[in-house]
């Protein structure tokens, strides 16, 4: 029971000390980094085992300004700070015919969305056990994301991160609603 303590402490510790970062220093980000948080999120577990995940590494500056100037205008302009993260990545999913579309039908989830989210965050926690600061962006405009990059139509871009390393020190508590008032046993009240 204490090994199980002493891994549950490292995790509870790195969940609580990852935070949104939007504020990066300019420093260049090893690509061994970023190979790393792209294991971590291939390992996630998927719906029928369909990984539909893709990531694209955004670390070149041209191709950066490309990206943030179609992704963040118009009303997603008050994303526009991500432009000034080193790297940016996009999370696309690749839709399966099986396990998306005709399991969304069937229950009227998206099940990519789980998916992609689940292997997001392994992503976002494995750069926070490398030192690195993400911020996962949900504002941002899917077409101009393709359009930037010309992706193909079969990829959907479900997310985009800021990466690097936290410009400063601060980290502020996390405010959380207490554990009684997201948990129940048995019931709902």
């Amino acid at each position: 029971m204490d090994d199980v303590r002493t891994l549950e402490s490292v995790f509870i510790k790195l969940v609580k000390n990852r935070r949104s970062v939007r504020r990066f220093r300019p420093d260049a980000i090893p690509r061994e980094a970023l190979e790393a948080c792209v294991e971590a999120a291939r390992l996630a577990p998927s719906a029928e085992n369909v990984q539909p995940w893709r990531f694209l590494i955004v670390d070149d500056p041209a191709l950066k300004d490309k990206l943030c100037a179609s992704a963040f205008s118009g009303v997603y302009r008050f994303t526009q700070w991500a432009a000034r993260a080193p790297v940016l990545v996009v999370l696309f999913a690749e839709l399966d015919v099986l396990a998306n579309r005709l399991g969304k039908r069937v229950t009227g989830i998206d099940y990519y969305l789980i998916d992609t989210g689940i292997a997001g965050e392994h992503f976002c926690l494995q750069a926070a056990e490398l030192g690195l600061g993400t911020c996962w962006i949900g504002w941002f405009s899917p077409r101009g994301v393709r359009k930037a990059l010309g992706s193909p139509r079969r990829l959907r871009p479900v997310a985009l991160f800021a990466v690097g390393y936290a410009d400063g020190d601060r980290v502020p508590e996390k405010k959380r609603r207490p554990l009684p008032e997201v948990m129940w046993y048995n019931q709902i009240p």
